[in-house]
C-alpha cells in the first residue's frame, strides 16, 4: 500500500506542476501569454552575460529616454501618443507573444507593439537575420501579394514600379539605427487555438543593424493592416492585456482578444 500511495502522490505532484506551468498552453481559446522578453518562457537571452538584477536595471534605465521622447511630442503640440513599451522609437522590446504562422504552424516569438500596424517576420534566406526564421516553402497556405492589390498601398516605405505588376516590397527603419526590407505576403496566423486566415505581413529578406526584433513584430495598432483590423469579426476589433512586470522572471501576463 505504501508503494501505491507513493505512486499516487507523485502523479498528483506532476499533474499539479503541469497545471501551474506559466509557460504551458492556455485553456482559453483567445488568450495569449505576454512574456517578458528575457523571462523564463522566452527563448531570448540578454544581449550580454549579466545577472537578472542588472538586466532589469538596464531595461528600467531606458525609461527616462521614453519620457524625453514623449515630452518632445508635447513640445511639438502632438496630441496622439503611442501606447507602447517604446520599442518602435527607442528599441525597447520588453514583451513578446507566441504565435504560429503557416500551415502547419511554425512557432515564432514576436514582439508585441500597440503603436505599430504591419506585422513582419524574418523569412528563410534572410540576410542578417537570426537563426529562427519562417519558411514559406513548407507552408501550404502561403501566398505572395503584388503591387496591384489594395493592401500594398497601405504599407510605409512602399517600393513598386509605376507600371506593370511586381511583388509588393517595402523598406522601413527601426530603432533609429536599423532597417529592413521585406515583401508583403499572406498566410495563416495562429493565435492560441484561433486561426486568422490570409493574414498579410512583411516577409523580411534583409536586415541592417541590431535593433530589429529577432523573430518579428506583431502590430496591434488601429490601421487597416493591424491584427485587429485583419481579424475582422473574429475579435470584433477588441483586445485587452495585462502586462507582467519586467522584473518577473517566472510569470507572464496575458493578451485577451475579443470582447
Amino acid at each position: 500500500m505504501d508503494f501505491i500511495a507513493t505512486i499516487l502522490f507523485l502523479a498528483l505532484v506532476i499533474s499539479s506542476t503541469k497545471a501551474l506551468d506559466p509557460c504551458g498552453p492556455q485553456p482559453d481559446d483567445s488568450d495569449l501569454l505576454v512574456i517578458p522578453i528575457y523571462g523564463k518562457c522566452s527563448p531570448f537571452n540578454p544581449p550580454k552575460p549579466d545577472s537578472w538584477f542588472n538586466t532589469v536595471m538596464n531595461m528600467a534605465s531606458k525609461d527616462p529616454a521614453r519620457v524625453k521622447y514623449l515630452s518632445s511630442l508635447v513640445a511639438q503640440k502632438t496630441t496622439a501618443v503611442p501606447i507602447a513599451s517604446g520599442q518602435q522609437v527607442l528599441n525597447i522590446g520588453n514583451y513578446i507573444v507566441r504565435v504560429k504562422i503557416g500551415t502547419p504552424g511554425q512557432l515564432m516569438f514576436m514582439v508585441l507593439d500597440t503603436s505599430n500596424d504591419v506585422a513582419w517576420v524574418p523569412c528563410s534566406g534572410c540576410n542578417g537575420c537570426s537563426a529562427t526564421t519562417f519558411s514559406p516553402n513548407t507552408s501550404s497556405t502561403y501566398g505572395s501579394l503584388d503591387c496591384g492589390l489594395p493592401q500594398c498601398a497601405q504599407v510605409r516605405g512602399l517600393s513598386c514600379p509605376a507600371t506593370g505588376s511586381a511583388a509588393c516590397s517595402f523598406n522601413q527603419s527601426y530603432g533609429g539605427d536599423s532597417s529592413f526590407s521585406a515583401n508583403l505576403v499572406r498566410d495563416s496566423l495562429g493565435l492560441a487555438n484561433d486561426i486568422v486566415p490570409d493574414f498579410a505581413f512583411g516577409c523580411i529578406n534583409a536586415i541592417s543593424g541590431g535593433s530589429v526584433p529577432p523573430q518579428g513584430l506583431l502590430g496591434l495598432g488601429r490601421g487597416p493592416m493591424s491584427l485587429i483590423s485583419q481579424s475582422g469579426a473574429l475579435y470584433s476589433g477588441v483586445f485587452s492585456y495585462c502586462l507582467p512586470s519586467f522584473k518577473s522572471y517566472y510569470f507572464s501576463g496575458s493578451l485577451k482578444l475579443g470582447p
